[in-house]
């Protein structure tokens, strides 16, 4: 089994009104030292799968279909493999 970390960013030139509402807030608490806040998503998908090539074809089909919009945002991943007894804690 392997645990799939994705990471979906906005891509630079895309602007990322979230990310300004919490850099104004932080701005507001007295953190002036922030200089830029850019929110993303994580998100983690489990396989039942043994063959981490497999996994990895799977996650990129994931993301481009699924999770990520390829006109605004980029995405990377981490897999991770696991126990059967890890993966049954969830």
């Amino acid at each position: 089994m392997f645990k799939a970390k994705i990471y979906i960013i906005l891509k630079p030139s895309v602007l990322d009104p979230q990310g300004n509402a919490v850099m104004h807030a932080l701005h507001s608490l007295g953190h002036e030292e922030v200089a830029d806040v850019r929110v993303s998503k994580y998100i983690e998908v489990m396989f039942n799968i043994s063959d981490e090539k497999i996994v990895s074809e799977k996650v990129e089909l994931i993301c481009d279909k699924v999770l990520a919009n390829p006109n605004t945002e980029t995405y990377n991943y981490e897999l991770e493999p696991v126990s059967d007894a890890e993966a049954n804690k969830n």
